[in-house]
């Protein structure tokens, strides 16, 4: 597997370059926003959506600074969400920091999440990226579709793996797929924005199935299964194929455990344990392989080059991460 060092080499200028831009394209003249903003960028995680951006791009064409806004865009709306969904969930942390809600109250973090998505319009306009703002915004109604969904079909546990797609095709993959789409017409491949599209889209999925597992993982790197999924009610593929192919009993053991003693870490583990027998974790790796092999798919056609090793390497990091 390659190293996320190996996974770089091809665009460390562009990364660089992009720290630059993205820290212009968040400033205000109110200085609590400029605090705020300033801690949003000290604590981002892996940099995945730039990361896949940029590969994307050198993968079809030459970088340029509509690849530039386009990365500025979806980082903007990739951060407005997660602002906004710390408030929608209630949640204190992220990534080990305390959430701008935690910090500064829900009024404040939904405003700085306002204040992101302006951006996103304003960036646009003044560039004049209407083709860009056109992705990005079909975007932001997928995953607030996604978010609802889920909140409607999570009061029911009889969420099916059909639905499930839907929720994770919507929440998740549509911000990767909007990444890759957006990467290739700002490199002017208008012939390949719909099968970037489509490879983003299911790198999304196989990225957000890997998280479902490893909620149920025993591995030496995560520690013990957090269970967190359980703890919050979220039915996830491997709870999903567990529900329809265990007895009535079992069933019935899991859905009370989930409904009535989802706080209780004994039950929560045997909740776990219950999946892992019924084959959910295992059916869940092979459905995240199986996405995989056809997201690798859509880039037969392209030319090799060291931007295409790299973004397979990428993909191949995506399933075999660790945390």
């Amino acid at each position: 597997m390659m190293t996320v060092k190996q996974i770089l080499a091809p665009i460390s200028n562009e990364m660089n370059e992009f720290e630059i831009r993205f820290r212009q394209s968040m400033r205000s003249k109110v200085p609590l926003l400029d605090k705020i903003t300033h801690y949003i960028i000290r604590r981002k995680g892996k940099q995945m959506r730039p990361m896949f951006l940029f590969l994307t791009a050198k993968m079809l064409g030459e970088t340029n600074d509509k690849t530039y806004d386009a990365a500025s865009l979806v980082e903007l709306l990739h951060t407005a969400s997660l602002v906004h969904d710390d408030v929608v969930d209630d949640a204190n942390e992220r990534r080990g920091f305390f959430s701008l809600n935690a910090l500064w109250k829900n009024k404040i973090a939904v405003l700085v999440g306002d204040f992101m998505l302006s951006r996103v319009l304003l960036l646009s306009i003044e560039k004049n990226n209407i083709r860009l703002l056109e992705i990005v915004a079909r975007a932001v109604r997928e995953m607030s579709e996604g978010e609802l969904l889920q909140i409607e079909k999570a009061r029911k546990l009889d969420i099916t793996e059909e639905i499930y797609f839907d929720i994770i095709r919507q929440k998740t993959a549509s911000l990767l797929s909007t990444v890759c789409e957006s990467a290739a017409v700002s490199v002017e491949r208008e012939d390949q924005a719909e099968n970037m599209r489509k490879f983003g889209e299911l790198v999304g999925l196989v990225f957000q199935i890997k998280d479902d597992i490893f909620d149920y993982g025993d591995s030496k790197d995560i520690g013990k299964p957090t269970g967190l999924d359980i703890r919050e009610r979220k039915i996830t593929l491997p709870l999903i194929y567990a529900l329809n192919n265990c007895d009535k009993k079992t069933k019935k053991e899991l859905i009370n455990i989930i409904k009535n003693h989802n706080e209780d870490s004994k039950y929560v583990s045997k909740a776990i344990k219950i999946v892992a027998e019924n084959g959910g974790i295992h059916y869940a790796q092979e459905k995240m392989n199986s996405l995989k092999n056809e997201a690798l798919e859509c880039l037969i056609s392209i030319p090799d080059s060291e931007a295409k090793s790299a973004i397979i390497g990428l993909v191949e990091y995506t399933t075999q991460r660790t945390k």
